[in-house]
């Protein structure tokens, strides 16, 4: 993870930045773009210079996911439910809190998924590759870390691998850790594990390849999930932090991810 400022603050560049606006369905978010548009003018995604995102945090990701080709800064503002990855929404001020924003750079997880019928369905996560059950018995997971094995047998309901910038979704729910930005490190976590019936997961460096084994496939079925992208009768799974993608989100000065982060473990 690194930061910086979003661009040169000075009045000639903020004059000079295109903006591209992208809003969620949602009622409140349209609005919002209707209002902000009106102001500043719409410009293509591919020819702007910064992207706004008017939603919540699933949008943010879809956001974040539709343009990383054009390697541009994504500022969010929340006109949905949590936001934890966006920032205050307001209709005025938008020039300025663009110069000042911080910029913090996170890495997607890779997934690479085989099938029971042998596809194979690659897929990117910024929060969180999970796997679950797919039916009314526990599912069987071996677990292996750059190769080898680390846990025989899991019976849950799934388990997941998040990054830092996911810790605080779905992971936090399981119990998981909630992990600093910059810590380079991923989280396994286990879903209402049964056996071992204590285990709550385990913290793992950021640079390791994390396989899961499904058990029992035929009995058992097990699907993945790589933010929204689901993938059902799973055979084995494969995650990895995938560096060469680089997210670039902006927040609020003192408003950023890790202060986020630790915020959100004392509320």
């Amino acid at each position: 993870m690194t930061r910086a400022r979003c661009r040169d603050p000075s009045p000639e560049a903020a004059l000079s930045r295109t903006i591209a606006f992208r809003a969620s369905p949602a009622e409140q978010a349209q609005a919002a773009l209707a209002v902000l548009t009106e102001r500043h003018g719409q410009t293509p995604d591919y020819a702007a210079d910064v992207i706004v995102a008017l939603g919540g945090d699933g949008f943010m990701l879809e956001t974040l996911h539709a343009t990383q080709s054009l390697n541009l800064p994504v500022y969010g503002m929340n006109c949905g439910t949590i936001g934890f990855l966006m920032n205050a929404y307001a209709e005025d001020g938008l020039e300025a809190r663009l110069d000042a924003a911080v910029e913090e750079v996170i890495n997607p997880l890779a997934m690479k998924a085989t099938t029971t019928g042998g596809q194979i369905v690659q897929g990117l996560a910024i929060n969180e590759v999970s796997l679950l059950r797919a039916g009314p018995q526990a599912a069987r997971l071996r677990i292996l870390v750059d190769g080898r094995e680390r846990m025989a047998e899991l019976v849950c309901d799934g388990a997941l691998l998040c990054t830092p910038a996911g810790s605080t979704a779905y992971n936090y729910s399981a119990h998981g850790p909630i992990l600093p930005i910059g810590s380079d490190v991923l989280a396994l976590t286990a879903v209402a594990a049964f056996r071992p019936r204590r285990w709550r997961g385990a913290l793992l460096p950021k640079t390791a390849v994390v396989r899961f084994e499904v058990l029992e496939v035929a009995k058992r079925p097990v699907m993945a999930d790589a933010d929204g992208k689901s993938v059902r009768d799973v055979l084995t799974v494969e995650i990895r932090s995938e560096p060469a993608i680089r997210h670039r989100i902006l927040f609020d000065p003192g408003h950023g991810l890790e202060e986020r982060l630790i915020s959100e473990q004392f509320t």
